[in-house]
């Protein structure tokens, strides 16, 4: 025997008492608890932190990067070297002048400045015939032979110097 089949109002009746299915709300991006907030508000703070200190550090070597600048300008200078080499002894005073006090470098000249180059070189070496040439190219005559090799070397030695020195704190 089959059992009797409800009719539609017997149907509608029976299922009045249940409930629809409720779905959950959809899960948020905010973190649910304090501590990854607090980690996402320190990482912020440290990433700031981090772009603070490289703009300082870029702002203070300001000075080196205009002096590279100017580096690489004297270096095409080929046809007139020894404007070339004044042109690299003014700017290696005008570097440290723009890191190091006005009255611990101004007045320095000859083998005093030269051992103020060495000392703060950063590692740079400064080998005699380019000493020579800091030391006295502004009494050499302006239409003095410089071989290339001395030139490249002079260059090389200024870029190093102008990359490298180490300013006390």
């Amino acid at each position: 025997m089959e059992p009797p089949t409800p009719t539609g109002t017997e149907l509608e009746a029976a299922l009045a008492p249940l409930a629809d299915l409720v779905l959950p709300p959809p899960v948020g991006w905010w973190p649910q608890t304090w501590g990854w907030a607090v980690l996402a508000l320190a990482l912020a703070l440290l990433a700031g932190l981090a772009a603070w200190r490289w703009l300082a550090v870029r702002r203070r070597n300001r000075y080196r990067r205009q002096a590279l600048a100017r580096l690489v300008e004297l270096a095409a200078q080929r046809a007139d070297k020894a404007g070339a080499v004044l042109g690299m002894v003014e700017l290696l005073k005008r570097t440290a002048l723009a890191a190091w006090p006005r009255t611990a470098v101004a007045e320095l000249a000859g083998a005093e400045w030269l051992a103020f180059l060495e000392a703060h070189g950063g590692g740079t070496r400064i080998v005699p015939r380019v000493a020579s040439l800091l030391d006295d190219a502004e009494y050499r005559p302006r239409g003095a032979q410089l071989d290339d090799a001395a030139f490249s070397e002079l260059v090389a030695t200024c870029r190093s110097w102008i990359e490298n020195h180490r300013v006390p704190a």
